[in-house]
């Protein structure tokens, strides 16, 4: 879910509650706090020696003793909007970042209305070899559409 689509499901339904699900079908407490909203810019070079970048929008969640606490929709937007300065205008990737013995982020893949709730589905993040094509042995390299494909021809 990319931050444009995430404002206008809270904004189309501020009284809403927040309730997100986690891979495993957890789901993180109702009454958590979202403590952080910022941009995470992240400027990296990778095993093949290329530069990359990726920034996301980045909310944090915490769950404190205060059961009675719920964060409507519409107050999370208004957050949102407040950083908008620090946000910038991209139209971000948004994760979640919570704690459950470690702290972990979720990308947020999807929200969807129930009753009085707004459901966001959250992801899983996975390592990756940006360069397979330089790193791994021909074997397991990512098949190619050319012609030399596999054939060590070329």
């Amino acid at each position: 879910m990319n931050t444009s689509t995430l404002l206008k499901l809270l904004v189309a339904h501020p009284k809403h509650h927040l309730q997100f699900i986690l891979p495993d079908g957890g789901r993180i407490p109702i009454h958590a706090h979202i403590t952080e909203v910022g941009r995470i810019d992240k400027t990296f070079l990778d095993c093949g020696a290329t530069v990359r970048k990726i920034s996301n929008l980045s909310l944090q969640a915490w769950v404190a003793e205060d059961t009675d606490h719920r964060l409507p929709a519409g107050k999370l937007a208004e957050i949102i909007d407040r950083a908008a300065p620090i946000i910038g205008n991209e139209d971000l990737d948004v994760e979640l970042e919570y704690e459950d013995e470690l702290i972990s982020q979720f990308p947020v893949e999807s929200g969807t209305i129930a009753e009085t709730t707004i459901v966001f589905i959250l992801g899983s993040k996975h390592t990756d070899c940006l360069a397979k094509e330089i790193c791994l042995p021909p074997s397991l390299q990512p098949a190619s559409d050319s012609c030399c494909s596999g054939s060590g021809c070329c």
